[in-house]
């Protein structure tokens, strides 16, 4: 059984419970990321409560200033650290005092920061295999810089491995001098029966807050932050173009916050655009029956590694109209099977494709319902067992 969770070292902002007494004498196995996003505390939950070796998570901060979802430390089954962290000038420098001490066989971590550079040196010095996780980069997003590739090179020449959600992932480590046996892959998950399931369950609801919300006829909806790198701008171009040609009512449902929210509720009213809907942030408590009021998710970003939200939507049930610019987006969006992929920055093509499902609702449904199938295998219990599986190999790979 995992114990409770309680300081280890007192004034500081370490913490972590107590070490199981049935895993004594497994590997140890660490993974250090930069928050505990939603995502990893599930993913995290399952191999603890699977108990098939000791492991910890590590984390720089309880979270960051552009995220807004709910912390609880107290529904963690993982044993957990805040590694302590000191400004200099004006950086944030995040130290990994605990490599120090008991040494783990495998550190996973990323790598764009200086923090993760540090402790995967203190790692190699004290013979720890390390693992970099890694996917796709865009230049729309982060230009891409001579230096920086060359030390992305350095260092993914003297990782024992690297991780990545699909082949795209994959062949991007493989361009920065990872051999093919180190490039693995590790298909990203969702709490695939909390959406499924609490979709299912707002249907009966949903026409109530459909008219509270003002929604009208076919409704697109995008989840996510509202920041110019999620191509938002045209977003609402190509809703501008569908809202005139169409001859039902269309309505356009924005779920989240960020830094562009202003601008873009200014730019529905200079373009007099009907029935578009900002509701702010939701946690993932809320966010089925925002899902299920629903017709079609819509992804127009212009560079995100993956975009966790498309699973979400497939799991609820909707077709999916993405950009090409997700990564691994051909694993999970099969060109008119569950939804179609255009060009980023592309509001003429997006426009289409949304007419062509405003257009079509029996095209709709057969299509969410391909979704759903596609997506019901990617859990966290899955998640766990293929992370348990790499492990193995690396543990009994040679040379490492």
């Amino acid at each position: 059984m995992i114990s409770v969770h309680k300081p280890i070292h007192d004034n500081s902002n370490v913490r972590g419970c107590d070490t199981p007494v049935d895993n004594l004498g497994k590997p140890f196995v660490v993974y250090w990321n930069n928050i505990p996003s939603p995502y990893m505390v599930e993913r995290f939950n399952a191999l603890a409560d699977r108990n098939n070796f000791e492991f910890e998570a590590w984390f720089n901060d309880r979270t960051e200033p552009d995220r807004s979802w709910d912390v609880d430390e107290s529904g963690w089954h993982f044993r957990y650290r805040y590694l302590p962290k000191t400004r200099l000038f004006e950086h944030t420098i995040h130290w990994p005092l605990p490599l120090f001490g008991r040494r783990p066989e495998i550190l996973v971590s990323l790598y764009a920061e200086p923090s993760f550079l540090m402790g995967w040196m203190i790692a190699k010095l004290r013979k720890v295999r390390t693992v970099f996780w890694c996917e796709i980069t865009r230049d729309s997003w982060v230009k891409r810089k001579v230096w920086k590739d060359a030390i992305k090179h350095a260092l993914f020449t003297h990782v024992d491995a690297t991780l990545g959600g699909g082949e795209e992932s994959r062949a991007f480590a493989m361009r920065f001098g990872v051999s093919a046996d180190r490039a693995m892959c590790l298909p990203h998950s969702i709490d695939v029966k909390h959406f499924m399931l609490g979709s299912l369950q707002a249907q009966n609801h949903c026409e109530i807050l459909r008219t509270k919300l003002g929604l009208q006829g076919t409704t697109f909806i995008y989840v996510g932050r509202l920041w110019w790198g999620k191509g938002l701008l045209y977003l609402l171009e190509a809703f501008e173009k569908v809202q005139k040609q169409s001859t039902e009512p269309v309505s356009l449902l924005l779920v989240g916050d960020g830094p562009e929210e202003t601008n873009l509720k200014q730019m529905v009213i200079d373009h007099d655009l009907r029935n578009v809907v900002f509701v702010g942030f939701k946690q993932k408590s809320d966010l089925p029956q925002y899902y299920a009021l629903a017709d079609v998710f819509v992804f127009p970003t212009l560079g995100d590694p993956y975009g966790l939200v498309v699973d979400e939507a497939m799991a609820c049930g909707l077709p999916v109209i993405s950009t090409s610019a997700a990564g691994e987006i051909h694993d999970r969006v099969e060109e008119g099977i569950n939804g179609y992929i255009v060009p980023p920055e592309d509001s003429v093509i997006l426009a289409n494709r949304m007419l062509t499902l405003t257009q079509d609702p029996v095209l709709r449904a057969r299509m969410g319902q391909v979704s759903a199938q596609k997506i019901e295998g990617h859990t966290p219990e899955k998640w766990a067992e293929d992370f348990e599986r790499i492990v193995d190999i690396l543990l009994n790979k040679c040379n490492c």
